[in-house]
């Protein structure tokens, strides 16, 4: 079976744009602000942007507002052809350990994983909805971590359940990656070796635990 090519859907969905010389309305799901660096660099060109900020999986409130305040100094300081706003959602902890029950010892990757899309990109589609944006997706598939093909076929089913379109998009694609590592260091953003969630954070402190051993 041939997988989808998400990046040519969008290259094409975007040349029908320029095409037409409409902008559309897009609601942004954003994880941090080196994730969204190149995503807004590259999405402002073609749309109105709006970054929205929903993320009950971090670990604590001192964390989500670290990030938070990246993500809105990152806005201000990105040159954009259009404006860039932000939406500041809930910190809900409680939501994120509901989805994760049961999976605390999963691989990062793993079904844990995709039901925190999910409760994400679901909180992301309703607003959409309610604000009438024309379009909605999140910056997660800029991540070699995470993974495109499931979020976006999340993302296809929400367009269903919330009659408002997902943006496919595979971020990484394009040298996104490595542009995002390049802009980070541009504007000298706080970027996390870890995507959020405890578990993923344990992960990491266990990864460089044997790391260090190794090197004695």
């Amino acid at each position: 079976m041939n997988q989808r090519n998400y990046q040519k859907e969008l290259d094409v969905l975007i040349e029908r744009f320029t095409r037409e010389g409409v902008t559309p309305t897009l609601l942004l799901h954003s994880c941090c602000a080196p994730c969204s660096s190149y995503v807004l660099e590259y999405l402002s060109q073609f749309f109105h942007v709006t970054i929205y900020f929903y993320n009950p999986n971090i670990t604590s409130k001192e964390e989500y507002e670290r990030r938070i305040e990246e993500q809105q100094r990152l806005i201000s300081q990105l040159p954009a052809k259009n404006p860039i706003n932000f939406l500041q959602g809930k910190y809900e902890p409680d939501r994120f350990y509901q989805v994760a029950k049961g999976l605390e010892k999963e691989p990062e990757g793993g079904e844990r994983c995709f039901r925190c899309y999910e409760l994400r990109l679901q909180e992301t589609a309703k607003l959409a909805k309610e604000l009438g944006f024309d379009y909605f997706t999140t910056t997660l598939s800029i991540s070699p971590l995470k993974n495109a093909a499931k979020l976006n076929e999340i993302g296809e089913v929400l367009w269903e359940k919330y009659d408002t379109p997902y943006l496919f998009s595979d971020f990484k694609k394009k040298n996104g990656y490595k542009r995002s590592t390049e802009l980070s260091k541009e504007y000298n953003l706080y970027r996390q070796d870890y995507c959020g969630c405890v578990y993923s954070k344990v992960a990491r402190e266990n990864e460089k635990k044997v790391h260090m051993e190794n090197d004695l």
